[in-house]
């Protein structure tokens, strides 16, 4: 930094102690630029505050929220171009009742309603995803590119024009003891900052509110879209549920009623006992073996397993996981894993028996600490 920028710098601070400390008074605004300040302020977390509630709305999951985030880094390290996209809640519905109605049996009523439930959540799952691909677009993007952009930029404004106030100020207070000329040039800089602040100020808060206006039309525009597909796709399975009911009391009052006939029991002769228990013969364990295995005992394994001798960083499986994305590592209870990396307050990167990938922090108990 130059001697100038240095004592620009310590006249800043000196004027902002003795505001602060000493009660001193700066160079007051006019109204109206205070006013554009504040809609500017409002506007900057409207912005914020929106694009946050957006998300939650078309994922409502926090901890899946989480999980894409983590899991669409760890495809852009990898240089993978397709990430996996939000379980919709929909979908994984719609899995399960396709799941359980295959096992139950397409020729079946009730398994045969299943799967087509579960085929239309899954179409609604599909109509929910466009939902999130077209409200991101053209919603959620704008106004992020709207608040990197316009509002970052009022707001590298308004600090340089607060630096420039408090330079103006210094420098007029010592008037005599610093040159005219150098308090007029600070006179100078600071309504050239205020003007630049003004314009963006009101460029933001008049001529963008129509972008703004219009993408929030087009959220309510999608929204509707969603709804109207969701309502043409849940009408057919309502259609359909309905023809397989009057199908199904049809049949029932055609088919002459069946009793319940019981199998009759089994009879079984035991033969007479020879001996007053009955003729069972008592098995009688063996003692145990002095050189014996100190894991087993009364004639079973017991679950404790040696801690690893070795100091690589390490953690024991508390619960069994079952790995749902590209990248996941699955274990059983019990399992010793090594660690490799911790990708953050959630995740742990890790090796077991030759296969590497990432598990969930709270399904393991560390043993041996990551070292970093």
């Amino acid at each position: 930094m130059s001697v100038a920028g240095f004592k620009k710098q310590f006249y800043k601070a000196s004027q902002m102690v003795s505001e602060k400390v000493g009660g001193a008074e700066g160079t007051k605004l006019d109204e109206e630029f205070k006013d554009l300040e504040r809609k500017a302020d409002v506007t900057s977390k409207a912005v914020v505050e929106v694009i946050s509630k957006t998300s939650e709305y078309l994922q409502p999951n926090p901890a899946s929220r989480a999980k894409l985030s983590m899991l669409n880094t760890m495809s852009k390290i990898r240089g993978q171009v397709k990430s996996p996209g939000y379980p919709q809640a929909e979908g994984l519905l719609g899995e399960c009742m396709v799941k359980y109605g295959r096992d139950l049996g397409d020729e079946t009523n009730f398994g045969g309603a299943l799967v087509d439930a579960g085929e239309t959540m899954k179409r609604l799952a599909e109509v929910k995803d466009s939902l999130d691909i077209d409200v991101k677009q053209n919603f959620i993007d704008p106004l992020q590119g709207l608040y990197d952009k316009d509002i970052r930029e009022i707001q590298h404004h308004l600090k340089k024009l607060e630096g420039r106030r408090l330079d103006y100020d210094y420098k007029k207070k010592r008037q005599g003891k610093i040159p005219d000329e150098e308090v007029k040039q600070a006179l100078e800089k600071f309504h050239e900052s205020k003007e630049v602040a003004e314009i963006s100020m009101y460029n933001l808060l008049e001529t963008d509110q129509i972008e703004q206006v219009s993408q929030l039309s087009s959220l309510v525009e999608s929204q509707l879209q969603y709804h109207r597909q969701a309502v043409q796709i849940l009408d057919e399975l309502s259609e359909k549920l309905k023809e397989r009911c009057v199908s199904v009391i049809n049949e029932a009052q055609n088919r002459p009623r069946r009793e319940y006939i019981p199998k009759p029991k089994p009879v079984f002769d035991f033969p007479e006992p020879d001996q007053s228990n009955g003729g069972f013969t008592p098995s009688v364990a063996p003692p145990p073996s002095r050189n014996s295995d100190p894991y087993l005992q009364f004639g079973r394994a017991s679950t404790r397993k040696p801690r690893p001798l070795s100091e690589q960083a390490c953690c024991k499986a508390l619960y069994d996981f079952e790995p749902e994305n590209e990248g996941e590592l699955g274990f059983h209870e019990g399992d010793i894993i090594n660690l490799t990396n911790q990708i953050d307050e959630n995740w742990y990167e890790g090796v077991l028996r030759g296969q590497s990938g990432f598990f969930p922090l709270n399904y393991v108990e560390v043993v041996v600490p990551l070292t970093h």
